[in-house]
């Protein structure tokens, strides 16, 4: 996992600006350290130009619970506080395996507890504030997975009021039993194998990935969540994942948006400079992220 670690560090620096386009420069950027049982975790603010009370999104990358760092999604957090004039805290939440489930998840949880509860001053040395009453959540594939767990969390501990959920390419059923696993080949990016090292790496008993903090869609409660915005893309083994969870959120009760990305691979929410359907896609989420934030 270190060496794979390594390597996704490298193809990030190295092809970025390749594949990503270049985004605003916020107001700030700034680091703080959040408590969480065992220690700190840093989470990374991004400002946008302005004053007054801002909305605030917690931002959860992906990398499969294992791999991944905030540097990463850089420009996709500049893009989405800029876009939708909102602080991003982007969490760098603890990894598999050193750090197996639920570590993450209850990190998340904790940086938006501690985010909401600190709204008035989370940065002295900058000059802004976060509207704890314009929370909202999102993440990409195990980051995605994360943030609907956050949701399910904070409705069932009674935390912060969370407004929207956006969830890109998520997992949800970590059985792997749904459509996607069985009608998408191997050969477009993600492969059934690197899920399965993954979700083994991530997990310390194979039972856990029953329990509802891992698999979202397999709560026996799903309602009470908040709103869902949720793409999943055509070549894509997750697809099914995102399309059933929405689907689930509804009959519960709730409401989700899901947008499939057509011809699109799992990564194509983050080729923003490639593809003009991941260019107008994410013009769109960030616009359903702001009329949220509208109320």
């Amino acid at each position: 996992m270190a060496v794979r670690r390594a390597r996704g560090a490298r193809l990030s620096h190295s092809g970025a600006a390749l594949v990503i386009r270049g985004e605003p420069e916020p107001a700030s950027t700034s680091h703080v350290l959040v408590p969480v049982d065992g220690g700190r975790i840093l989470v990374r603010l991004y400002v946008p130009h302005g004053i007054g009370s801002f909305p605030l999104l917690v931002f959860l990358h992906g990398g499969g619970w294992c791999t991944g760092t905030l540097d990463e999604r850089d420009q996709r957090c500049r893009a989405i506080s800029a876009g939708a004039r909102c602080v991003v805290a982007s969490v760098d939440y603890r990894l598999a395996p050193e750090n197996q489930y639920p570590t993450a998840p209850e990190d998340c949880y904790c940086a938006l507890e501690w985010l909401v509860a600190n709204a008035s001053e989370v940065d002295r040395n900058v000059d802004f504030t976060i509207d704890p009453d314009r929370v909202a959540i999102g993440g990409e594939s195990a980051g995605a997975n994360l943030a609907a767990v956050v949701c399910l969390m904070a409705r069932d501990r009674q935390g912060p009021q969370i407004c929207h959920q956006w969830l890109d390419v998520p997992a949800t059923d970590m059985t792997l039993s749904q459509s996607g696993y069985r009608e998408v080949p191997d050969g477009y990016l993600l492969d059934r194998a690197v899920i399965d090292d993954y979700i083994d790496h991530y997990v310390s008993d194979p039972a856990q990935v029953t329990e509802p903090y891992c698999s979202p869609l397999l709560a026996d409660d799903l309602s009470g969540l908040p709103p869902a915005w949720i793409m999943t893309a055509e070549l894509d083994k997750l697809r099914g994942d995102g399309e059933a969870y929405a689907a689930a959120l509804v009959a519960a009760g709730g409401r989700a948006q899901h947008v499939r990305l057509e011809a699109n691979i799992h990564a194509s929410f983050a080729l923003t400079r490639l593809l003009p359907s991941s260019r107008r896609y994410q013009a769109d989420a960030i616009a359903a992220l702001e009329a949220a934030f509208s109320g």
